[in-house]
């Protein structure tokens, strides 16, 4: 990843996401009127499936929103991570609302029975329901392909490092949604064949493992920015770089970023200036390095330079 823009993302993210809520919403009533028709255990549990990644996305709008108010006394630098703290939350209401019931359900099936109804109007929701989610699902892919393209990086890597977590999310649930929706599939096709709950149950129980993978993933990925992740190595490399090119800066001696949100860096460095240099070459020399690093990686928000001399430095950047 090579570059940083704050060009028109957010709201992107923001339509990403609004189009994942309402696709999402009318799923979850329609595969839970298919599941209580035809008593599909698995119905049911893609009908929590659709309704926990709902209130997982409306959970997602909430930090995009909230995150977007400026820095002020109080919070110097900001409520990026704001963005954070409720994705982490929308990856718990996964886990709880999606997973935990989906595998309980599918037990409850194993362990007691069920009795198939007619599937015919659930294969129908569940064609219906694949369109939808394959549209959201081709929605966040183009975002995420031409973010991808930008910072000329790979797809895969990308989606891995993203600090924007809200399309992550949407991007993993509705590959999580497809595939759910090919087990509830098999699944009423099993119960139907052999007249046996079995199917429906494991069907339910895949979903559940699906789901609680999905969590675990994105809870891991805003937990890493709620800790604090500076900029992939590289990136980091070429802000170095972009230091030395200063005049009047010899050495940078301690290098720190920190990814605040999507579009929001901090820089901090120590850096030992030539030592003939006057007070106002270095005023100078800070002012240039920050102008160099905002022209270079416009999401840099913030530029701290602090002149030290090498062996002043306590830690390797």
């Amino acid at each position: 990843m090579s570059e940083l823009e704050p060009t028109g993302e957010s709201s992107e993210s923001v339509g990403t996401v609004i189009v994942a809520v309402l696709t999402n919403l009318g799923i979850a009533v329609a595969k839970a009127v298919g599941g209580i028709i035809s008593g599909s255990s698995a119905m049911l549990s893609e009908a929590a499936h659709s309704l926990a990644d709902t209130v997982t996305e409306v959970m997602l709008l909430v930090s995009l929103k909230s995150s977007e108010k400026p820095a002020d006394e109080e919070h110097p630098l900001g409520y990026g991570g704001r963005r954070y703290v409720w994705a982490l939350l929308a990856a718990v209401a996964t886990f709880v609302g999606g997973g935990v019931f989906a595998v309980y359900d599918g037990i409850h099936t194993l362990t007691h029975g069920e009795e198939p109804g007619n599937p015919t109007i659930s294969y129908l929701i569940l064609a219906v329901a694949f369109l939808l989610e394959g549209y959201s699902l081709l929605v966040a892919w183009r975002q995420v392909k031409g973010e991808a393209a930008r910072f000329h990086t790979r797809i895969g890597r990308y989606v891995r490092e993203t600090p924007d977590t809200a399309v992550k999310a949407v991007l993993l649930e509705n590959i999580a949604a497809l595939i759910g929706l090919a087990l509830a599939a098999g699944g009423l096709l099993g119960g139907q064949l052999t007249g046996s709950g079995v199917y429906d149950g494991v069907a339910s129980i895949l979903i559940g493992v699906l789901l609680v993978w999905v969590a675990w993933e994105l809870g891991r990925s805003n937990a890493e920015h709620l800790i604090g992740r500076s900029l992939p190595p590289e990136m980091r490399a070429e802000v170095r770089a972009e230091l030395l090119a200063v005049p009047h800066v010899m050495e940078v001696v301690d290098l720190v970023t920190l990814v605040q949100g999507p579009h929001e860096v901090l820089i901090a460095a120590k850096a030992d200036f030539r030592d003939v240099s006057t007070a106002a070459d270095v005023e100078w020399a800070c002012e240039e390095a920050e102008r160099r690093l905002r022209t270079r990686f416009p999401a840099v928000r913030r530029v701290f330079i602090d002149p030290t001399p090498p062996a002043e430095a306590t830690d390797s950047a």
